[in-house]
């Protein structure tokens, strides 16, 4: 990368830092030029506003929540086996962002009832990862993983719940095994809706 691209994604990586400790509206132009080592004006100069900045910072954070959790998820066979890659890459990932936090999950909180650019960014995100978690699902049923009658769009929402709380648990409560309670959890959730045939395999 040329020096300003370079200076940018290195701002972008300080500014993900913050957010993630301190949330999108914690995220100001005077915390990141201090960490950077920069005046504000020069952080202004690679984004531009405040709000560009918040925007950037939450398309980066999908970004690499992408290339953890997903693209490598949908490299395994269609069916049961991506469903569980999606959900177990999903923990771990989360695992890792126990000590500074989601901001999928503390931008819903400070974004859920402030209309605009910025939530309109967020909520696309989320929503394009609940789509991906559907559309897996709903490939299990049809590979007959799952059970025909299964409602994918129930299913979709007990796993997202698993996460909200192992987030919950984990981060506020300190529970020292919620990792694997969510894992236990998830087996049991799955069981519930495969077929015999997997049910038996798994």
């Amino acid at each position: 990368m040329r020096k300003g691209e370079q200076t940018r994604a290195a701002i972008l990586d300080a500014a993900l830092d913050l957010a993630s400790r301190d949330g999108l509206e914690g995220l100001t132009i005077g915390l990141l030029a201090e960490r950077m080592q920069m005046s504000k004006s020069g952080v202004f100069s690679h984004f531009g506003s405040r709000e560009d900045l918040q925007i950037a910072v939450i398309k980066e954070y999908h970004r690499r929540f992408e290339e953890e959790v997903f693209f490598p998820s949908i490299q395994e066979p269609r069916g049961l086996p991506r469903v569980r890659a999606l959900f177990q890459r999903w923990v771990q990932r989360h695992s890792r962002e126990i000590a500074s936090g989601c901001i999928y999950i503390s931008g819903a909180v400070e974004y859920d009832d402030r209309p605009g650019p910025i939530r309109d960014e967020l909520l696309q995100m989320v929503l394009a990862w609940r789509r991906a978690l559907l559309r897996a699902a709903r490939q299990a049923v049809e590979m007959g993983h799952l059970q025909p009658q299964t409602d994918c769009e129930q299913l979709v929402y007990e796993m997202r719940a698993l996460i909200l709380a192992l987030h919950h648990d984990a981060r506020f409560l300190k529970v020292t095994d919620a990792i694997e309670r969510t894992e236990r959890a998830f087996a049991r959730l799955i069981a519930s809706y495969s077929t015999p045939t997997m049910a038996h395999a798994a």
